[in-house]
């Protein structure tokens, strides 16, 4: 067994754990929050959506997470540090990985040990990568051009950079955009695994309500104008009054419905 699987055992054994606390946390820009304190733990095995409308303030929350921005306020309660995070952007902030083989952009989740001295990964690491493409079923892509590639062939791609990086805490911004119905269908099985199989933490933004009813174990709903930074079970946060009031009765007794 590798020391990758050893990482993704212990990983799974240790389900459950808590990884990150925001204990009143603000975020925000300059001193100045965006929102009202956000209350939410996040631990190993689980998957929280994130959930607004363009502008409520998720971008500014995840730039606080990943280390990017400064809290204006309260605590950022990490119980590993430092907390391994992996991250994959928005698809629109891709475009300097056109260029690049599959195989290349997978390498990047564990080129870290990399340097003007050793600018090469050792065999090793090139196994990891290898062994992660195969696990995400991105094998026979390794040698394309990952800007050749469908979309759901990308998602699979950076899922497997993600594996071989082993986070604790997986971060995916909107990560089926763009998408049709069955690639986001697949994806989104492939997240659910991952959380499952690797042990680690899930944190995404969603825009549709059934991936939150389906696949989530919490819902954090973020509005800027509203004030409003609600945190709890699907089926809680679909009933609080602020969430109601964005989007209608009909959504928020529906997860069918789609949120845009």
């Amino acid at each position: 067994m590798s020391q990758g699987c050893d990482d993704c055992k212990g990983q799974r054994e240790a389900a459950g754990e808590l990884l990150l606390h925001c204990r009143s946390l603000l975020v925000g820009y300059k001193g100045k929050p965006l929102l009202p304190p956000v209350e939410l733990r996040i631990s190993r095995g689980e998957l929280t959506a994130v959930v607004g409308r363009n502008g409520a303030g998720k971008t500014t929350f995840f730039r606080t997470l990943l280390g990017l921005l400064p809290p204006v306020g309260g605590e950022l309660d990490s119980r590993i540090s430092p907390l391994p995070i992996g991250y994959i952007p928005q698809r629109s902030q891709l475009d300097p990985l056109i260029p690049l083989r599959a195989w290349d952009v997978c390498a990047m989740g564990v080129e870290r040990g990399a340097s003007f001295l050793r600018p090469r990964l050792g065999g090793g690491a090139r196994r990891e990568v290898d062994r992660a493409l195969a696990e995400m079923g991105a094998a026979e892509l390794a040698s394309r051009s990952f800007g050749e590639l469908s979309e759901g062939q990308k998602q699979r791609v950076l899922m497997a950079r993600l594996v071989a990086g082993h986070p604790a805490l997986a971060v995916l911004d909107e990560p089926t955009a763009a998408m049709d119905e069955v690639a986001e269908r697949q994806t989104l099985e492939l997240i659910d695994a991952l959380r499952e199989d690797h042990g680690m933490a899930v944190l995404i933004v969603s825009h549709h309500l059934p991936v939150v009813s389906r696949f989530a174990d919490q819902v954090l709903f973020l509005d800027r104008d509203a004030q409003a930074a609600v945190a709890g079970k699907p089926e809680v946060v679909f009933r609080h009054p602020a969430f109601r009031a964005r989007y209608g009765e009909e959504s928020a007794g529906d997860p069918r419905q789609v949120v845009s």
